[in-house]
């Protein structure tokens, strides 16, 4: 059986097509597949991928609770080779990196790992609900070594959340399942939109420390 996406001729229309070739020649593995490549390459479309997995699963080319096991297998994959980067990473290896990066501190990389080791749980499984952070999110855990078997708990039990939204979506509303995909791209804009600020407001404050310092640098003058 094969299954029609959008057809606007885009490069995220092609990605998708691939994605639902897969399911289409090895069933729900390709899913799983497809959303452990999302993972580690967010412009690739889950809230594509997962609605024709149920899509699928409503036209009995699968079981809605194969296309939501192996979804959530292929999140759990794709976060655990991200939370090898960032183990590999390390803190001292980002606090070297932080030095040479201009407006960057090693600070910066004190704070964001003491944030996390208090946070890190709530983080992990929250952010596996939020468009790219849920990439995101598994390196901070890898950097600060959060234990593994905790990290996949907390992984497996966010991404089946998110997973289930739109698996089900397909299921159920079946050609209409774009309904849901308008609601997940405001989404989407809204945190691009809130990481842009954010960015800028750092960026701002920084170059404005930076020009009131002493030495013009955004560091204290030594005596």
């Amino acid at each position: 059986m094969t299954i029609a996406t959008t057809t606007d001729g885009s490069w995220l229309s092609t990605l998708a097509d691939w994605a639902v070739s897969l399911m289409d020649v090895i069933g729900p593995a390709g899913a799983g597949i497809a959303i452990a490549m999302e993972n580690l390459f967010p412009p690739l479309p889950s809230e594509v991928i997962l609605p024709m997995a149920g899509l699928a699963a409503s036209r009995g080319s699968f079981t809605v609770v194969e296309a939501l096991l192996w979804t959530t297998a292929g999140s759990v994959l794709g976060a655990l080779l991200l939370y090898g980067l960032g183990a590999w990473l390390g803190v001292d290896r980002l606090r070297a990196i932080a030095t040479r990066v201009p407006l960057l501190k090693p600070e910066d990389i004190d704070r964001t790992v003491a944030w996390f080791q208090r946070h890190g749980g709530k983080a992990v499984f929250f952010g596996r609900m939020i468009p790219i952070f849920r990439s995101l999110i598994s390196i901070p855990a890898g950097i600060t070594r959060m234990p593994v078997w905790r990290f996949a708990l907390l992984t497996a039990a966010g991404s089946l959340l998110w997973n289930s939204i739109f698996v089900l979506s397909g299921y159920f509303l079946g050609e209409s399942w774009h309904i849901v995909e308008r609601y997940a791209d405001i989404l989407q804009y809204v945190v691009i939109a809130v990481a842009a600020v954010a960015v800028v407001w750092f960026v701002a404050a920084r170059v404005r420390e930076a020009r009131d310092s002493p030495n013009g640098r955004g560091e204290p003058e030594l005596d």
